[in-house]
């Protein structure tokens, strides 16, 4: 067993349990789906959006060679500039790069899970360069020294209070704030930095290859201005995010919008096609496009589905095991079923293939998923992988090779009685079982035996 999965199973037994963070969760994710449900019934046939977006997210992933290429063409012509990163190191390489190159001490930045899959904060702190997160949520955990909770909704574990008492810390504002107050104090105090910023910083949600350009949508307008103030406006980006074309967005926005926060539309939704032409906003623009392990995860038949996602976050909000051990317990960018589908593949998968064993494949976020993943059949094949790889403990081998024999076996089955088999279970399984968990008391009889019973007589 690795050291993360010991710290998943230790972490996700105290998170289980913690009541208070618990009933946080619950209520921040039931406005959520009360928002939602209502967004969805906006659409005449649900359904068949979201079978066009997945079947326009699969032809983007067969042609994602030509489709790059279109768009690094189109970008440049533009007057970008485009960044090849094979990894984290050479993505944090080059722009740590530009950044001392431009002597450029303090970054603005718009909320980006793909900066967070980087490090990228941390690693410009290390260089002496100040990050400074921009969106509410991302600005409350950066405030706290956390990372993101949630994918979209990054302080979903705190509650008014709890940001309330960190802004009281921090600025010294009343404990008593209200929400508004907070959002007010946040307003006038980033203001500055927008103005003051050498560089702006923030990913995309889709990458438009027929006109070279990328789109953000946001809710605050933050994306906005560190994409506009600021001289240079860095992107990062997976190189999933590709689309075709610009037109596209007319299925994909109102759908991200829907099944990210129940919005008919987000408030802000930018198309930046490259540096400014008429001297208004930034005279440089790059975008830096990260691979660090996309293709290898490309390279799996069935598990490359899992890259049209869109990272609305429907299925963190459906899930049972998320809603119970929250967004840390995973201890990875991606967390929630599509984490714990695409993790084992973006990281070392020794340290992530437990993920996939921690769902209780009921299937609801195949269910909610816009893009039509088929999520639980992939949670299943990276099981199937991870045994393959026998990165499994021995004892679960052994134990499930043995059970399998005799579940198959009806005679070996019925050989020992109902007392038997319960003492076998309390020697052997009641570890496995879960010391919160009753094992279940098999009956004296087995089916078998009281059915041949019954037609004896």
């Amino acid at each position: 067993m690795s050291e993360k999965h010991s710290d998943f199973q230790r972490m996700s037994e105290k998170v289980a349990f913690d009541k208070e963070l618990r009933q946080k969760i619950n209520f921040n994710i039931g406005r959520y789906d009360q928002a939602v449900m209502k967004g969805k019934q906006r659409y005449a046939n649900l359904d068949l959006a979201r079978q066009r977006a997945a079947g326009i997210k699969h032809k983007s992933l067969a042609q994602l060679d030509k489709l790059l290429v279109e768009f690094e063409t189109n970008f440049i012509r533009n007057g970008g500039k485009v960044i090849w990163a094979c990894d984290a190191d050479d993505a944090l390489k080059e722009i740590i790069k530009l950044l001392e190159t431009r002597k450029i001490k303090k970054v603005v930045k718009s909320k980006s899970m793909t900066t967070e899959e980087i490090d990228l904060n941390h690693n410009l702190e290390k260089s002496k360069i100040a990050p400074i997160e921009t969106d509410l949520g991302e600005y409350i955990v950066q405030l706290a020294g956390e990372k993101p909770f949630h994918i979209v909704t990054p302080a979903m574990h705190k509650s008014k209070a709890d940001v309330a008492k960190l802004y009281n810390e921090k600025f010294g504002l009343d404990p008593k704030s209200t929400p508004e107050e907070i959002t007010a104090f946040t307003r006038l105090h980033l203001r500055n930095h927008f103005i003051s910023a050498g560089a702006g910083i923030t990913g995309a949600n889709f990458i438009l290859a027929d006109i070279g350009g990328i789109s953000v949508t946001e809710n605050e307008g933050n994306g906005l201005m560190s994409m506009a103030f600021p001289t240079l406006h860095i992107v990062i980006v997976g190189i999933e995010k590709i689309i075709p074309s610009v037109d596209d967005l007319d299925l994909f926005l109102p759908l991200l919008a829907t099944h990210g926060t129940g919005q008919a539309m987000t408030v802000y939704n930018s198309i930046v096609t490259g540096p400014a032409k008429n001297g208004i906003g930034p005279s440089e623009m790059v975008v830096v496009l990260l691979d660090n392990g996309r293709t290898d995860l490309l390279a799996k038949a069935r598990q490359r589905e899992a890259l049209g996602c869109i990272r609305c976050g429907a299925c963190l909000n459906v899930c049972p095991v998320y809603k119970n051990i929250g967004g840390y317990t995973y201890d990875a960018t991606y967390t929630g079923p599509i984490g714990s589908v695409i993790m084992q593949h973006l990281k070392p998968v020794k340290d992530y293939s437990h993920l996939s064993f921690a769902s209780s494949l009921c299937g609801s976020c195949t269910e909610v998923c816009p893009v039509k993943i088929p999520l639980h059949e992939l949670l299943l094949l990276n099981r199937s992988e991870t045994v393959e790889a026998e990165l499994t403990t021995s004892s679960d081998r052994f134990l499930m090779k043995n059970a399998t024999k005799i579940l198959n076996n009806r005679r070996w089955l019925d050989f020992f009685g109902g007392g038997n088999k319960n003492r076998f279970l309390r020697h052997f399984l009641s570890k496995h079982w879960g010391k919160r968990r009753t094992l279940p008391v098999i009956a004296p009889k087995s089916f078998s035996q009281m059915w041949a019973e019954q037609n004896e007589k």
